[in-house]
């Protein structure tokens, strides 16, 4: 029974961050928050060695082992996953491309061995040396900063995001495993109410009250179960394959697991989610971070109309007296120079630059309010789908899945005695199975929409 997969980090992410952008107050600005950060990342990083201490040393007593629940698992794998490591890392880079944006042009250093008679390294008429220096306007190293900064931030909700979906991933394998160890669990009452009901009917066909074919049937029905069954125990073992690869493991370790399905309803109001997915949402701040870089690509393109400019300093040594500039012998001199470009061509470059930066800006808008649309539509389909969900798990396991199992019983009890036939007892079997299946599957509904809710919404719901 496949769980429904989580979304995909493209899958809510709307326009591309690149382009789309939220408020200036939903950002928050993780570069200046390091040391904050750090505290946390240590704090995880024991809390995963923890929990990587329990399955990482030798096998011990059984009852000694300590089993690992979605928690534990959930730590483990936002540590060690090569994913996390590398979004990590490029935030890092990002965080390391701002401060020389501050920093000028490398000056230039020249040296000139002039009106040489010889080879042009002797016998010179005059050396000179010259220093240059390229500046830009002032006011565009700190847009240029600022924007860097802005990517910096962006990395950073990048790595948020990778967090994110490793930890649904991971959640979503745990909910898989324990789904598929209870459809194995269902699997293994079936075949064992099949086998009572093919002794039933073998003694039913000795004493020559049915017939061979309902023992037929049910030596059929008795051999396909036990089929499913052994399907299901390696669907098991590929829940745990899964899970392992998101810990960066090899597929066959053995990973000790708690196995208890708990049902959590979503108990947070609607208006409150969407509240908190608008204001917490990687992506939503990642497009707002993208929105103020785009107004900064427009005022930076607005300063491309201020020319940048080159300030320079030439001091001439003069070996002849004849090549010196005045006759009274002077031998040295110093001169200064400034340059700078003119935009004569502004009404094809300047101004096309800043017309795109505006319509960029535009578009960034309208990204952002499609994005918050988007938003609001997924939280609120998710959580009307786990709403339903919850209450139909509840139905058939406080109600239907009882009267189910009383059904066959009592039919077994009527088969024996010859009150019904075969065909009535098999479809009060199938019944109490197709009833533990249906819980199953909306337990099943229920753990997906809350994966994908929290998805959704950035963070878990029991934050």
């Amino acid at each position: 029974m496949p769980l429904l997969q989580p979304l995909k980090p493209g899958d809510l992410m709307g326009p591309s961050p690149q382009r789309s952008h939220v408020e200036h107050r939903c950002v928050r600005l993780p570069v200046d928050q390091t040391e904050v950060r750090m505290r946390i990342h240590v704090k995880r990083v024991l809390l995963a060695g923890a929990a990587l201490i329990a399955f990482a040393r030798p096998g011990g007593a059984a009852q000694n082992e300590m089993k690992l629940g979605v928690t534990q698992l959930v730590e483990i794998a936002t540590e060690v996953n090569p994913q996390v490591r590398a979004a990590r890392a490029r935030w890092f880079s990002a965080m390391h491309q701002v401060k020389q944006n501050y920093a000028p042009a490398d000056p230039v250093f020249g040296y000139a061995n002039i009106d040489s008679a010889t080879n042009g390294f002797s016998q010179a008429s005059v050396h000179t040396l010259t220093v240059s220096q390229s500046l830009q306007f002032p006011g565009k190293a700190l847009l240029q900063a600022d924007s860097a900064r802005r990517l910096a931030e962006i990395a950073h909700l990048v790595l948020q995001s990778v967090v994110r979906d490793v930890r649904a991933q991971t959640e979503a394998a745990y909910y898989q495993f324990l789904l598929d160890t209870d459809v194995a669990m269902l699997q293994a009452d079936r075949v064992e109410d099949l086998q009572r009901v093919m002794k039933v009917t073998e003694v039913a066909y000795s004493a020559s009250q049915v017939t061979q074919t309902d023992f037929i049937s049910s030596e059929f029905d008795f051999a396909a179960a036990q089929q499913i069954g052994r399907q299901s125990r390696n669907a098991i073992l590929n829940d745990r394959t899964t899970l392992n690869q998101l810990m960066f493991r090899q597929p066959d370790e053995p990973l000790p697991m708690e196995r208890r399905l708990e049902l959590k309803p979503v108990d947070i109001p609607l208006d409150r989610l969407i509240d908190l997915a608008v204001h917490v949402r990687q992506e939503i701040l990642e497009a707002a971070l993208a929105q103020r870089h785009a107004y900064t690509a427009l005022e930076l393109a607005k300063l491309e109309y201020a020319p940048d400019y080159a300030v320079g300093y030439t001091f001439d040594n003069y070996l002849l007296s004849s090549a010196a500039p005045a006759p009274n012998g002077r031998m040295q001199d110093h001169g200064f120079s400034i340059s700078f470009n003119l935009p004569v061509f502004f009404w094809i470059k300047q101004s096309e630059d800043v017309k795109r930066a505006k319509y960029d800006l535009q578009a960034a808008s309208y990204d952002l309010s499609s994005i918050r649309s988007q938003t609001a539509a997924t939280v609120t389909t998710l959580y009307r789908n786990a709403q339903i969900a919850y209450q139909t798990a509840l139905l058939y396991r406080d109600t239907l899945i009882p009267l189910a199992r009383q059904d066959f019983q009592v039919a077994l009890i009527s088969y024996e005695s010859g009150k019904i036939d075969f065909t009535t007892l098999i479809g009060t079997l199938q019944r109490s199975y197709d009833s533990r299946t249906a819980y199953l599957q909306a337990a099943n509904q229920l753990l997906a929409s809350r994966v994908a809710l929290e998805q959704a919404i950035g963070e878990p719901l029991d934050h």
